[in-house]
């Protein structure tokens, strides 16, 4: 047997990242004792819908996440709470836990709860006749049948505390880490524990130590109990008095901590919010221990005397003929936590072909290293974005030159106003309530052949004309025409020779002023220069003066439309938060822009049959 969890138990946690933290802990319990796992659902209404994946060995279960516990339980088998939130939500959670008809336990491992609200959960544990573990608890364990919580440790003290199978001994104390101890001391001096439960050390425990005496007391398989005290409060006492009002059947051996106060100020508060002395010295250490003997108890003088105090009491046990000891599991026949791939990767075990490569970025580090330059480094070092641009798209560190034509596309290119169809996408977007990411998405979807798609292509056939026919425009051009069409880069809707585009005049004087050499940039001008002599809007427009440029600069052909996306996302999230700004309200076009050229209003003739 056991007492608050056992082998029926279903747990519901009520929490989050931390609830699925500890689930992941009592999975191994889980893996150890093969069995399947209990946790049934959490209750975390951020993520409701979703589910929580948890490893039980080398199998993932995934455990369904609900918005309130009334559907947790509704749809599953949950018959016991853990609360895992915050102390300002958890009181809520677990008075719905208390009038939920389905939740019999729960317990509390939330610290830092309102007196006054532990006061509350008391009385409510009183009226529903439910039993609450906590608030500030470790949890519950029950050796080979449940682990509510995290207590016991990491999963090798779970194996060397022999909690894969109960043995004798109960275990009552306030301090979660000291639990664990425990634990491990009878199965060293005993054949183990039946049951453990860390109370949690708060003023105000919704349960004390006499409420589990009682369940121990009736719980055949439990001989003795352990109960770990310390000064404040008069649990210990209670408990105390409890032993010593009849003839019981657990023999029950306590330790004290905190003798240490007598030789500190009266009234001086310890780890626990309950472990402090009264105004007048009462819940003294000194004065739990004398109670403890009194009512029979056995009290070792130290802690390290507790030891054989258990080891005494067990052989005892074994003498009487009440236990007989059990045949124990050689540790290393116990089942293992399975290792991940990682592991045997870094032990050199394993060969593991890759998915992905990558020649350009190092995240394993402390801190993202772009071709070997750690980020932090760059930035102390005096180097900006288009450093970091060059890095990441040619594998180079680029130089100032060539870093500061680089800035100057990116800011010439930014934006390009309200009206152009990317940024008109990513306005209409936000105008309807679409978020950030999205609605900068629908602008770039509009990034193609007619609008900054023309990058990539110039710099491809600007590069193929240079070296191939120089001097031979006409050659060029008659080449494009035949095989291509039209010379991607050149012309503008709005722009000419008259109306120039002063972005494409300031990146050719800068590149000029700088004394770069530039080859493709020389080529795309003298095929300017004739095409604006039949039409002078056959401009070079700015896709072209970039791509140009930039295959100068070395830049891979296939990462140019990469400059006209970077850049104009800075306009695009600007105009969404614009709109954002102005309340921009959704959009539905005018109907004397739409020419309605569909036939005039007909009959509907009848459906043949």
């Amino acid at each position: 047997m056991a007492i608050f969890v056992d082998e029926n138990t279903s747990v519901v946690i009520i929490g989050g990242p931390a609830g699925i933290s500890a689930a992941k802990r009592m999975a191994e319990f889980s893996h150890l004792n093969n069995k399947p796992f209990y946790v049934r659902a959490f209750v975390f209404p951020p993520d409701a819908g979703k589910s929580a994946d948890v490893s039980v060995g080398n199998q993932i279960v995934s455990i369904p996440i609900y918005k309130s516990l009334k559907e947790a339980t509704d749809e599953t088998d949950a018959n016991t709470a853990l609360v895992f939130v915050a102390p300002s939500r958890a009181t809520k959670a677990a008075m719905e836990a208390f009038d939920n008809p389905q939740i019999k336990a729960l317990s509390m491992i939330t610290e830092g709860v309102p007196e006054k609200d532990a006061k509350l959960l008391i009385k409510k544990s009183k009226e529903t006749g439910k039993i609450m573990n906590g608030p500030s608890a470790i949890g519950v364990m029950s050796a080979g049948q449940c682990r509510m919580g995290v207590i016991g440790g990491e999963y090798n003290n779970l194996k060397l505390s022999k909690l894969y199978r109960a043995g004798s001994f109960g275990v009552l104390t306030k301090s979660g880490g000291l639990s664990n101890e425990i634990m491990w001391i009878i199965s060293q001096f005993a054949d183990g524990i039946t049951t453990a439960v860390g109370i949690g050390g708060d003023a105000y425990p919704c349960s004390d130590f006499v409420t589990y005496l009682e369940m121990f007391e009736n719980d055949p398989e439990t001989k003795a109990v352990v109960i770990v005290g310390e000064m404040g409060g008069n649990l210990e006492e209670a408990a105390a008095e409890w032993y010593g009002a009849k003839k019981r059947r657990i023999k029950l051996i306590g330790v004290i901590a905190g003798f240490c106060q007598e030789a500190l100020p009266a009234g001086m508060k310890f780890g626990h919010a309950g472990a402090k002395e009264g105004k007048h010295g009462e819940g003294s250490a000194r004065g739990k221990s004398e109670a403890l003997k009194k009512a029979g108890a056995i009290v070792p003088e130290t802690f390290g005397a507790l030891g054989p105090a258990i080891k005494s009491v067990y052989e005892d046990l074994i003498t009487s003929g009440e236990i007989t000891e059990k045949k124990e599991i050689p540790v290393d026949e116990l089942p293992n936590l399975p290792k991940k791939v990682e592991h045997f990767v870094e032990q050199g075990d394993m060969l593991v072909e890759p998915l992905i490569k990558s020649t350009i970025a190092d995240d394993r580090g402390e801190e993202p290293a772009y071709c070997g330059y750690p980020a932090s480094e760059l930035i102390n070092n005096g180097y900006d974005i288009p450093h970091v641009v060059g890095l990441l798209w040619t594998k180079k560190l680029i130089g100032p030159k060539e870093a500061e034509v680089v800035k100057r596309i990116i800011m010439l290119s930014a934006d390009h106003g309200p009206c152009v169809s990317g940024a008109f996408a990513t306005i209409m977007a936000a105008c309807a309530g679409i978020g950030l990411s999205q609605a900068v998405a629908a602008g770039m979807i509009m990034i193609g052949p007619r609008f900054g798609g023309a990058v990539t292509d110039a710099g491809k056939y600007f590069d193929y004309g240079c070296k191939n026919f120089n001097d031979d425009i006409p050659g060029y051009l008659a080449w494009m025409k035949k095989n291509v069409g039209p010379v991607p880069g050149i012309g503008h809707r709005v722009k000419s020779v008259k109306n120039p585009d002063k972005r494409v005049q300031e990146l050719i004087r800068h590149v000029r002023e700088a004394k770069l050499d530039t080859p493709r940039l020389d080529f795309a001008l003298k095929v300017e220069a004739t095409t604006t002599a039949k039409k002078d809007n056959l401009i070079l427009n700015v896709d072209g003066c970039m791509a140009a440029i930039l295959t100068d600069l070395g830049f891979p052909n296939e990462s140019l439309n990469g400059f006209f996306i970077l850049a104009r996302t800075i306009g695009l999230i600007g105009h969404w938060a614009d709109q954002k700004r102005n309340g921009g309200r959704l959009i539905r076009i005018f109907n004397y822009l739409v020419n309605y050229a569909v036939p005039s209003k007909k009959k509907v003739p009848p459906l043949e049959k």
